[in-house]
C-alpha cells in the first residue's frame, strides 16, 4: 500500500509524522516551493499565519488538554512547540520561524518521508493508495474544483491575522507589563490602558475606517475581525479582546475601562501582535486607528492585519469519524478543511488521519479516540450527521459529555473532565493495541 499526504502545514505534517513512524514510506506534497498562498510567506513546514499562540497550556483548559492527548498518541508538533515556547502566561506561544524550522528539518530528515515539491491539481486514489488531503483553508484552483466534483460544494468563510509591532516601539511610559491575574508569575504581556473617553474615541474611528475588501462575507466567530465587533456595539471590544477584568493599571492603581494586550511573538521578545486585533482595515487605516491605542502612538507596524479565504467541507454528510471519506474508503481529509477550528485542532485531526490511514492498510479497524476526550469529541463534531448547520469548531469543554455528579467550581470541574479524559484515552489506546503511542 502506497501512502501520500497533500500538504505540508500542521495536520499533513502529522498524517505524515504518524505514517513514518509507523514504518511506512509515505510522500509528502507541498507546492511553497513552487507557489505560496496569499497568506504564506515562507518555504518552511507548519507556517503559523494567524497568530504565534496556541493556546492555553494547564490541563484544566480544553486547550491544554488536547495538547496532552496529542503529545501522547505521538505528536511532533506539540514537543516541538515546547522547544520553542516564548513567555506568553498560561499560554503556549511560539517563536513561529524557529518552530517551522525544527518541524521542517525533522520531516526532511525522517527516512521514511519523501517530500514531493509539486502543486497537486488532481486527487489521483486507486485500491493500492491511500491518500490524506490536508490542504488547508486555502485550498483553491484545480484541486478545489476536482474536491468538489468529488464531494460537493464546500462552505466557506473569511479568516483574519493580527497586526504585530517592534517592542522597541511601545511607549511603555504609558503601556505596563502583566498578565492577567498575575497567571504566568511574570510581566509576559503588554497592555495599552485606555480611560473611557479614549476608548469612546478609538471605537468610533475604528468603526468608520474604511475596509480593504467592499463586499459581504461571513467571518467565523473564532477570528472575528476588531472593527466588525466594535459595529455589533461599542461596548462589545470592551467584553471581548479589550476587556480590562483581571488588570491593574500602575499608573492609577486602578483597573483600565479597556485594554489591549500585546503578546510576544518570538523568542527574543523584539516584536508583539496585538491579541485579537484580526483586521481587515486598509493597511493606512491600521496604522492611523492602531496608532491611537495608548503606548501605540509611535508603533513600527512590522507586519499590517490581513484577511484570506477559509474553505471547509460540509463533514457530517461527508466524513466519517476518522476523518475518512464514507464515499471513497482511501481518502482521508485532515486539518481546517475539515471543519476543526485551530492551529492544535488541525494538528490533532491529523494525527488522527494519520493513525488511521496506517490501520486501514494493516486491515485493523479504525481508532477514534472516546468521546470523552477532546480529541474524540472532535471526530464525533465533525462526523455527526444531526447537526445541519455546520460550522467549524474549536477546542472546548462544552462538547464533552458532563461529569456526573456535577461538579460546581469551574476549576476544579475542567480538571475533572481533563483527568478523566486522559485516563480514558490510555484505556483505549491499550485495548486498540497502540500502547507505542501512548
Amino acid at each position: 500500500m502506497k501512502f501520500k499526504v497533500i500538504g505540508a502545514g500542521l495536520a499533513g505534517v502529522e498524517a505524515a509524522w504518524q505514517i513514518a513512524e509507523a514504518g511506512f514510506p509515505v510522500e509528502l506534497y507541498e507546492m511553497k516551493e513552487i507557489k505560496r498562498s496569499p497568506a504564506h510567506k515562507t518555504d518552511m513546514f507548519c507556517e503559523l499565519v494567524c497568530s504565534n499562540s496556541l493556546k492555553a497550556s494547564r490541563l484544566e483548559s480544553s486547550a491544554g488538554l488536547l495538547k496532552e492527548e496529542m503529545f501522547r498518541l505521538g505528536s511532533i508538533t506539540v514537543p516541538v512547540a515546547r522547544e520553542c515556547a516564548v513567555p506568553a502566561g498560561g499560554a503556549l506561544a511560539v517563536d513561529r520561524d524557529i518552530f517551522s524550522k525544527k518541524i521542517t528539518d525533522l520531516i526532511k530528515d525522517h527516512k521514511n518521508i519523501t517530500v514531493v515539491n509539486e502543486v497537486v491539481r488532481e486527487l489521483k486514489y486507486d485500491d493500492d493508495t491511500i491518500v490524506i488531503v490536508a490542504t488547508g483553508p486555502l485550498t483553491d484552483g484545480e484541486l478545489a474544483e476536482n474536491i468538489k466534483a468529488l464531494v460537493g460544494d464546500y462552505l466557506s468563510f473569511y479568516d483574519a491575522a493580527a497586526p504585530i509591532v517592534t517592542a522597541d516601539s511601545i511607549d511603555m511610559s504609558k503601556a505596563f507589563g502583566a498578565s492577567r491575574y498575575d497567571r504566568g508569575g511574570e510581566a509576559d504581556y503588554i497592555n495599552c490602558p485606555f480611560n473611557k473617553q479614549q476608548y469612546e474615541t478609538f471605537i468610533n474611528e475604528l468603526v468608520n475606517a474604511e475596509s480593504a475588501v467592499v463586499h459581504d462575507f461571513d467571518v467565523y466567530e473564532g477570528c472575528m475581525p476588531i472593527e466588525k465587533l466594535a459595529k455589533r456595539g461599542t461596548d462589545a471590544p470592551r467584553f471581548g479582546p479589550m476587556k480590562p477584568v483581571g488588570l491593574v493599571d500602575p499608573s492609577t492603581c486602578r483597573r483600565p475601562w479597556a485594554c489591549v494586550q500585546l503578546r510576544r511573538e518570538n523568542a527574543k521578545g523584539t516584536m508583539f501582535n496585538l491579541v485579537g486585533f484580526q483586521t481587515n482595515l486598509k493597511f493606512g487605516e491600521q496604522k492611523r486607528v492602531f496608532s491611537m491605542i495608548p503606548g501605540l502612538e509611535n508603533a513600527e507596524f512590522v507586519r499590517y492585519g490581513v484577511m484570506h479565504r477559509n474553505s471547509f467541507l460540509n463533514s457530517p454528510g461527508l466524513l466519517n469519524s476518522d476523518y475518512s471519506l464514507k464515499s471513497h474508503g482511501n481518502i482521508f481529509f485532515a486539518g481546517q478543511i475539515t471543519g476543526v477550528e485551530g492551529y492544535m485542532e488541525s494538528a490533532g485531526s491529523g494525527i488522527i488521519a494519520g493513525i488511521n490511514a496506517v490501520r486501514k492498510a494493516e486491515g485493523k479497524p479504525s481508532f477514534v479516540p472516546p468521546e470523552d476526550t477532546m480529541l474524540g469529541a472532535l471526530c464525533a463534531y465533525i462526523s455527526d450527521v444531526s447537526v445541519k448547520n455546520f460550522q467549524p469548531m474549536g477546542a472546548n469543554f462544552g462538547i464533552l459529555p458532563p461529569i456526573e455528579p456535577k461538579i460546581k467550581d469551574k476549576k476544579e470541574r475542567y480538571r475533572a473532565l481533563s483527568d478523566r479524559a486522559l485516563s480514558s484515552l490510555e484505556k483505549s489506546v491499550k485495548e486498540n493495541g497502540n500502547e507505542d503511542n501512548c
